[in-house]
């Protein structure tokens, strides 16, 4: 079987699960899948924007009526939450891309393009200038911290620059990522999950190991959002250092796999023998990798889509889900520290694995200001 073979075969296979899913799921909001079925949390989650970003991922290649209304209600659905303001954080980026950035570059809804604007603002809005970070979560003793997942959550910002003709929302993020790839990428490539600042004097005073076995252990999918995130800061700015430290990065997640390619839960365990996998940090990683073989030329190029293509390969092999299961990969791991979704299929992990498929396929991705 030829790579295109596989990869058509890889997308079809996960197409067709999506669409006997939504049969049950409908316009709701799954998380982790428990027992064969997705677990169910509501339009207030930061995971909301995954299904519905499967549906439009699908519709941009099958224009799949049906699927294209149940993406349109989950949107519809999110309305209250961004009405919300208290209860809106961080992961502004990740609900409102995958679905009215989506919807905007897909239909040209305005109500669309209305929606992501004002999640942009908000998001702009928790920008810290004194330590030049966005605010992770809103518990009052978390008003320093700052988190690696948040590199997803700045294309958002990107776009709303792009729409509006406005630099500020570029600016914000693009000085967060400055900050990121200071203060989270180490040396080796390895990322922090969670850095902590003094909100008043911006001055850092240390990190934490939120999802990842310690303070100076790799947590993978943290490793897998920094090549992503990263890139993806290259992308629209065209600045070297971003480039630099995803590619740092990469190396890093790629060195650092077992012999299938689907990475432990942290790099750095004293002991892998009981260890979960993480196929969640493998999917985001591919499309990470795929998005630096775009960055790049000649061999560099080649080897990234390689890498990608090798950890596709074995989620497609090896972590799919039979018949009796809901979701596409088995075998992620949602929070193990404390004890959420561990060994599970996770909708994030279904979505970048099929992002990943779709951009091997010549679509372009929905964090891409561009659209």
């Amino acid at each position: 079987m030829t790579r295109e073979q596989w990869i058509a075969n890889a997308w079809n296979q996960g197409v067709r699960k999506v669409k006997n899913t939504s049969l049950r799921l409908g316009a709701d909001f799954p998380h982790g899948s428990n027992e064969g079925q997705f677990q169910l949390t509501g339009p207030h989650y930061w995971t909301a924007g995954f299904w519905p970003g499967l549906l439009w991922l699908i519709y941009q290649d099958r224009h799949d009526e049906q699927l294209r209304q149940l993406a349109v209600s989950c949107e519809e659905k999110m309305d209250a939450v961004l009405e919300n303001y208290e209860r809106l954080d961080h992961d502004m980026g990740f609900m409102w891309t995958l679905t009215s950035v989506a919807n905007w570059y897909l239909t040209r809804n305005e109500r669309s393009k209305s929606r992501a604007l004002k999640a942009a603002s908000h998001l702009a809005g928790r920008f810290n200038m004194k330590g030049s970070f966005i605010r992770a979560w809103n518990h009052p003793e978390r008003i320093g911290w700052t988190i690696i997942d948040c590199m997803m959550n700045l294309p958002l910002l990107y776009w709303a620059s792009q729409q509006t003709g406005d630099p500020r929302f570029k600016h914000i993020a693009e000085a967060h990522a400055t900050m990121a790839a200071k203060q989270f990428i180490r040396a080796d490539g390895s990322a922090y999950h969670v850095v902590c600042f003094d909100p008043e004097t911006g001055e850092r005073v240390g990190a934490l190991g939120g999802q990842g076995y310690a303070e100076e252990s790799a947590w993978s999918r943290g490793s897998a959002w920094a090549i992503y995130g990263l890139a993806l800061s290259y992308r629209h700015t065209g600045r070297a250092d971003f480039l630099a430290a995803a590619e740092r990065a990469a190396r890093f997640f790629t060195s650092h796999l077992p012999a299938d390619k689907v990475p432990y839960w942290d790099f750095r365990l004293p002991s892998f023998e009981t260890a979960p996998r993480d196929s969640s940090a493998a999917a985001i990683a591919t499309c990470g990798l795929l998005e630096l073989a775009a960055a790049s030329t000649g061999n560099q190029a080649v080897l990234y889509k390689e890498q990608a293509c090798a950890i596709l390969q074995s989620l497609a092999n090896d972590y799919q889900g039979g018949d009796t299961e809901e979701a596409i990969l088995i075998g992620g791991t949602g929070n193990l520290p404390s004890n959420q979704n561990i060994n599970k299929s996770l909708i994030y992990g279904d979505y970048f694995y099929l992002e990943a498929l779709s951009k091997l396929q010549g679509y372009p991705s929905f964090w891409n200001s561009s659209v």
